[in-house]
């Protein structure tokens, strides 16, 4: 399928204007990621991520101001995957002690309701856990299923018979779903899912995400190196490079300007980046085989005039391939819900700039080398 005939666009004649286009892009990115740093997800800072699945459709609005003020610092409240669940995120991995006591008291006041007037002792404490013990073995297993049954996370110190221990967990998860719990009495809900990442964690994800995007570029240096000769390579990874760090410029521009877009960088975006690293050498290398195939056909033909002719002639690829990329990154951006938004972003614009990138980047750096050196290219 073809949407243009016979296109004769010079687009070498405009790569001075396109390349100035690229350098304020990318300063004013480089300036505002120096001002305004880049805001990393959990996965690279630390912290606490808690899903959260309710039985019936549930107002954010509500579910933010509830976690507003229990004592979790700076809690972040979204929805994840539809109306009937939500995505709790904050910065502290492990309960604050000014919250612990309440924890515990929330869980011998379950005790007492259970067992009225059962007597007990604390065993142990720590920072994520209380262990208790009971009078007896069947005691313990009662309080341990209907605490269980309750939402706690409970469960025997030992496996013998006469086990009297109950091991009790006391984590962010379970103060969460204790004011939840107090405060949405006709909905019921559970934990779909709790990750902690430490600080030490997230700043090895940070360098294996930096050091596996800087592997892919050099891996596609060598590829396009053998496939065509060292100029292409250098100049599709040059267009690469200006890709990555143009969106990466958009992250730090565009975030908190657009409500609703959380532009924070975590792991998905990482896999977003490389997704469109992918992309973007993808079109590039189909724009350097019509060149090389051109160049064997027109063999006295101007660069110039042969690189504008390829361009032209896989003009319509590019376009359909964009657009019907774009068509499914827009429903996953609208409809895919917070958890795949910034992927979506990171693909929505890459695609464009990669695009872009492909003609006005890779391409232009070819020729002026060829014009710059006197050099002729030839295959």
């Amino acid at each position: 399928m073809r949407i243009f005939s016979n296109l004769n666009v010079k687009w070498m004649g405009m790569r001075k204007t396109f390349y100035f286009i690229s350098l304020a892009i990318f300063i004013l990115g480089m300036l505002s990621i120096i001002l305004r740093g880049l805001v990393f997800g959990i996965d690279f800072k630390g912290g606490s991520e808690i899903v959260l699945q309710f039985e019936k459709p549930v107002n954010i609005g509500e579910i933010r101001n509830y976690l507003a003020n229990v004592e979790l610092g700076a809690v972040e409240v979204r929805t994840f995957g539809g109306e009937t669940g939500v995505l709790v995120r904050t910065e502290l991995q492990e309960i604050p002690k000014s919250v612990y006591p309440k924890v515990v008291e929330r869980i011998k006041e379950n005790i007492s309701s259970i067992v009225p007037g059962l007597e007990y002792q604390v065993v142990d404490t720590t920072i994520n856990s209380i262990t208790l013990n009971f009078p007896s073995p069947d005691t313990t297993d009662i309080i341990i299923n209907e605490l269980f049954a309750r939402g706690f996370q409970t469960g025997r110190v030992s496996a013998e018979l006469d086990n009297t221990q109950m091991l009790v967990r006391v984590g962010i998860a379970d103060w969460i779903k204790e004011v939840l719990r107090e405060k949405i009495q006709n909905n019921t809900f559970e934990v779909l899912k709790e990750d902690r990442v430490g600080p030490k964690i997230g700043d090895e994800l940070k360098r294996d995400a930096i050091v596996a995007v800087l592997l892919s570029l050099v891996v596609i240096l060598i590829y396009l190196g053998f496939r065509f000769k060292f100029i292409f390579a250098s100049g599709a990874v040059v267009a690469l490079f200006h890709d990555v760090l143009i969106t990466v410029g958009l992250y730090s521009i565009l975030y908190g300007v657009i409500p609703g877009l959380n532009l924070e960088i975590d792991l998905p975006v990482v896999a977003a980046f490389l997704t469109l690293v992918g992309y973007s050498i993808n079109d590039t290398v189909i724009v350097f085989d019509r060149i090389r195939e051109n160049m064997k056909i027109h063999k006295t033909l101007d660069l110039e005039i042969l690189i504008n002719k390829s361009i032209n002639q896989t003009m319509s690829r590019t376009v359909i391939t964009g657009f019907t990329t774009l068509l499914a990154v827009i429903v996953l951006l609208f409809l895919g819900g917070d958890v795949l938004r910034a992927f979506s972003f990171t693909l929505f614009f890459g695609i464009i700039v990669g695009t872009y990138s492909s003609i006005f980047v890779a391409s232009a750096l070819v020729l002026d080398y060829s014009l710059k050196t006197k050099k002729r290219i030839q295959f």
